[in-house]
């Protein structure tokens, strides 16, 4: 179980006690299958990104076998080509009932496995992971677009669907940084990745018009910052630009405007961006202001609330919500490893273009 120490890592005022900390993690492990599958909850489906985040949190709270076995969940139902279904019902490898395969989705396992050798110093995971992660990438860039952009997903059939959204594409730039950052540590250099890299980089901080418009979604404010493709001043002026249009004060963050709800994930994830450009004073803001969304019994969250309603909607109690609270108190605390992957100071950038001939 979790350390006193990792645990007080996890303490902040008017967001958890250790208490807290304690039970948000235990309500993740309770719904975690013994094969190491994390799904949204009990009986409910497994999504590879969403499964990723829950593992990091793990991490975040000393619980570093769990953590393992959720990535080693992914190693053994990888698919042939690199990929994962978009959706496992329970985890079920056998049970899938979405086909599709996100480019989003599958890039992020890269994000996890370094967090999770930065937060043990594992060479032997990282070795084994590795073939893991080298294929997941090569699926997800045979998906790139001439302008540097990430198509969004192969369909169930194959066919490739490549209209790219801003949102994965900025998921996509931190996992490439991150793969980057494993091929660095094991000594075998990724030029293509490089060159990826930095054409996707490119494209999300000058080239809106190369992503399909779902400026409705906070994601899409946030995530060009979360991500890392956008930082300093161009992130500080971004994020003050849609304040107003996402932020509902005491409660959290709009998923999608104009519709009266606010999430938990999507203002953990802002929690986060802001953390990344040095605003900790809001940050700290906005996780006090999801407690609303805390579940005492279970130490879970719910996904959402409704407040035209006054209404929790839906009523449902996800690993990965808990888990984004959990990295974003994690980053507030000082954890190195959540701090690098999300600060992204030590991540590799890529090589940009020169100019905007993409």
């Amino acid at each position: 179980m979790s350390s006193p120490e990792r645990t007080e890592l996890l303490v902040l005022p008017g967001v958890l006690t250790a208490d807290q900390a304690t039970g948000t993690v235990r309500g993740i492990l309770a719904v975690q299958r013994p094969d190491g599958a994390l799904p949204w909850f009990r009986r409910h489906h497994l999504d590879p990104w969403d499964h990723t985040e829950a593992a990091m949190a793990l991490d975040v709270a000393g619980e570093h076998e769990a953590a393992e076995r959720a990535y080693d969940w992914l190693a053994r139902h990888q698919n042939e080509d690199g990929s994962w279904y978009a959706a496992y019902q329970d985890g079920d490898p056998h049970d899938i009932t979405d086909r599709g395969r996100e480019s989003n989705f599958v890039a992020y396992v890269a994000v996890g496995v370094w967090h999770h050798y930065l937060s043990t110093g594992d060479d032997a995971f990282l070795d084994r992971l590795w073939p893991t992660v080298y294929a997941a990438v090569e699926w997800v860039l045979r998906l790139q677009q001439p302008g540097g952009q990430i198509g969004w997903k192969r369909e169930e059939d194959g066919t490739p669907v490549n209209d790219a959204l801003l949102t994965g594409s900025s998921s996509i730039h931190q996992a490439l940084r991150c793969a980057l950052a494993v091929a660095e540590q094991r000594e075998e250099p990724q030029p293509d990745w490089e060159l990826a890299l930095g054409a996707l980089g490119h494209a999300l901080r000058r080239h809106p018009e190369r992503f399909l418009d779902k400026s409705r979604y906070s994601m899409d404010w946030y995530y060009p910052v979360l991500g890392g493709a956008v930082r300093g001043p161009e992130a500080a002026a971004r994020i003050e630009a849609d304040w107003e249009t996402f932020v509902v004060p005491g409660l959290g963050v709009r998923c999608v405007v104009p519709n009266p709800w606010v999430t938990g994930g999507e203002s953990a994830e802002l929690a986060l961006a802001l953390w990344a450009m040095g605003e900790s004073d809001r940050a700290l803001t906005i996780l006090q202001d999801i407690q609303h969304l805390r579940d005492p019994r279970s130490g879970l969250y719910w996904t959402g609330y409704v407040f035209e309603d006054r209404a929790i909607w839906p009523e449902e109690l996800t690993t990965w919500t808990a888990g984004s609270v959990l990295l974003a108190v994690a980053a507030l605390g000082g954890d190195e490893a959540t701090c690098s992957v999300f600060g992204g100071e030590a991540l590799p950038n890529g090589i940009e273009p020169d100019c905007c001939t993409l």
